[in-house]
């Protein structure tokens, strides 16, 4: 493990392998670990891991709760350890990398966006609110168990729930990383980032798995449709945790779709 001062936090992060740099960014309720079984089939790239802010081994900082931030701590971390770099973003990390792939003179190349949304529903933001709240109480039997049916809902092939939602709840911490991301996604109820995807000029690959609920084809197909170099590509036998249902083919598709990518450029 490495760490680098980004700002008023300090990041931790992992690096592997060699070659051109790849950025891994998790989603809610996760850390850099949740990509172990997926980054083992990146072999000739150099893969870079960061947990973010509040999550794993970094700080929090002056945590704001905007999407904003976060994509700024991911800009940041391009332009100070990486350089220009493909970046592949799950569910929060994917709506984390569409913000940094729109913003002017972005170092992302190549955008790999997973069971992501670029906008939250009413049925979302009250969700992510009331894991906020039983953070903010202190109510964490009714944090896990919450975790624990999230995590059941999101899969399709995994059996070992309460496994998953150790990892998942050890990956939370004190909650402080996990309150900021869920505000962050909650602001995207009412700025979606709808309006800012046609502003991305770099390619971008959306994946979907087959039986995602929380992230359906229907959120796919807004980002497809409002990038200019956009192409969909399918997991099967999947819901939203591809990497624990189909850490596999998940990885395998990744590695496909980097190399194509690279070759193209």
């Amino acid at each position: 493990m490495s760490t680098v001062e980004l700002g008023d936090i300090v990041v931790n992060y992992r690096r592997r392998g060699s070659g051109q740099p790849v950025v891994l960014v998790h989603g809610l309720a996760e850390d850099l670990r949740s990509w172990d079984a997926v980054a083992t089939h990146l072999g000739g790239f150099a893969v870079h891991t960061l947990d973010l802010r509040g999550h794993g081994g970094t700080t929090s900082g002056e945590a704001d709760g905007t999407l904003s931030q976060l994509s700024d701590d991911l800009s940041a971390f391009l332009r100070v350890v990486t350089g220009p770099a493909a970046v592949i973003g799950y569910s929060l990390g994917g709506t984390i990398g569409l913000k940094a792939a729109s913003t002017p003179r972005t170092l992302i190349g190549h955008l790999i966006a997973a069971a992501t949304s670029s906008v939250v529903g009413s049925a979302a933001a009250e969700f992510f609110a009331r894991r906020i709240a039983q953070i903010e109480t202190r109510d964490w039997d009714g944090f896990a168990a919450g975790l624990r049916d999230d995590t059941a809902r999101q899969v399709v092939t995994a059996t070992d729930i309460d496994a998953i939602t150790s990892k998942r709840l050890d990956a939370v911490g004190d909650g402080r990383g996990y309150i900021n991301a869920a505000r962050a996604m909650i602001g995207i109820r009412s700025e979606p980032l709808n309006p800012r995807l046609r502003q991305i000029e770099v390619p971008v690959d959306v994946i979907g798995a087959a039986g995602d609920v929380f992230c359906p084809r229907q959120a796919a197909d807004i980002i497809v449709d409002n990038v200019d170099d956009c192409r969909y590509h399918e997991v099967a036998g999947a819901g939203h945790l591809l990497s624990v249902d189909q850490p596999d083919a998940y990885g395998k598709l990744l590695a496909e779709l980097l190399r194509e990518r690279c070759t193209a450029a």
